[in-house]
């Protein structure tokens, strides 16, 4: 048998496996995408197949299960979108519209038609700068109808979403989109949703984002804030202070990842990412909450703490370091995470010489 023939018999056993696979997931409830791309994560390293290949195939597979039909079922809303014109908030208008509703924009330079856009929406989305939100959300509140749904996607809730309920007395809810504004879709991405009053006006859309694949995790606006103080803002800093450092230190990058580790390819590709987006939106993510700037305060102690302990060479004191949080993530998250690659993990930080240490 050729080489083209074992081919041609092996992608028929694979698209019969993938027949399988979508018809199992089309008859029972979908595990979370990152489950399913998590359990596998040894095999793959076992096999030596790329972790994107697998996520490329598991999103393809739940995106195949939308029917192709589905715009003929939807009863077309009037929607408004404040900020419409930014990234993300053209990623809703582009797949609000995509399956048959009527989405207008209202921009800063829009306000002498506000009454028009506003009145008669069904659904006013708020997607304009943090600093601009809370202002925005009382400003448009007098134009709307008691049972207008408000909602805003930005990136802090507590005081949106306080707002929301205190200038308008209709359904409010806060949505985070935990994506960078270059998605072009919502599969397999997390959609934090914060209940504010009348949650069931805005069932079509938590079930128009999980047609679209999306993941929707509900907490109190509090407790989202409280986490995005790590998940976001010290992140962010964390990056930003990275990507500073290549730029003073005028780091060759390109001649870096031809002898990178994985592990380092991916976060020079998350720093990239970062400084591709609007420097405001960076900023501003950090500069959000009095909490966030006293957390990234801490966090530059820290940095500072330890680099003082490398500069005097304090190899015990940096092995307590690290022991001490060892026994924090091992006590803390150890049963909550699914397996990484280890092979990649191996890869990266096997000490590159003969002895019997073991890791």
């Amino acid at each position: 048998m050729t080489n083209s023939d074992q081919l041609k018999k092996t992608d028929q056993s694979l698209i019969a496996l993938l027949s399988d696979r979508i018809s199992l997931l089309a008859a029972s409830e979908q595990p979370p995408l990152d489950e399913q791309l998590a359990d596998v994560a040894p095999l793959l390293a076992q096999a030596g197949i790329p972790e994107s290949v697998w996520t490329s195939l598991v999103k393809s597979c739940h995106a195949s299960l939308t029917p192709k039909s589905a715009t003929n079922h939807v009863s077309p809303r009037q929607i408004t979108i404040i900020g419409g014109r930014g990234r993300m908030g053209r990623l809703f208008k582009e797949q609000l519209s995509l399956v048959g509703h009527n989405v207008s924009i209202l921009e800063h330079e829009d306000w002498e038609y506000a009454e028009q856009l506003l009145s008669q929406a069904e659904l006013v989305l708020v997607s304009v700068p943090i600093e601009h939100t809370v202002d925005v959300i009382k400003r448009a509140a007098k134009y709307l109808a008691p049972t207008t749904a408000l909602c805003d996607i930005t990136s802090i809730k507590t005081q949106p979403t306080q707002a929301m309920l205190e200038h308008h007395s209709g359904p409010v809810m806060g949505l985070h989109p935990m994506f960078g504004p270059n998605m072009k879709s919502f599969l397999g991405q997390k959609v934090v949703v914060c209940p504010g009053r009348n949650d069931d006006s805005f069932q079509w859309l938590l079930d128009f984002l999980k047609s679209k694949g999306g993941e929707l995790i509900f907490c109190t606006p509090e407790e989202h804030d409280q986490m995005m103080v790590i998940i976001q803002a010290t992140q962010h800093f964390c990056r930003f202070s990275l990507g500073v450092f290549l730029a003073q230190t005028r780091v060759d990058i390109e001649q870096s990842l031809t002898m990178s580790t994985p592990n380092y390819r991916q976060e020079i590709d998350i720093v990239k990412r970062l400084f591709s987006q609007n420097p405001n939106l960076c900023v501003d993510i950090m500069l959000a909450t009095e909490e966030r700037c006293n957390a990234i305060t801490f966090l530059a102690n820290t940095y500072s703490r330890l680099a003082r302990l490398v500069a005097q060479k304090d190899r015990d004191a940096l092995i307590k370091e690290f022991e001490n949080t060892q026994s924090f993530l091992e006590e803390k998250i150890s049963t909550f995470l699914q397996p990484l690659n280890t092979t990649a993990l191996q890869r990266d930080f096997q000490p590159q010489m003969h002895t019997n240490i073991s890791i």
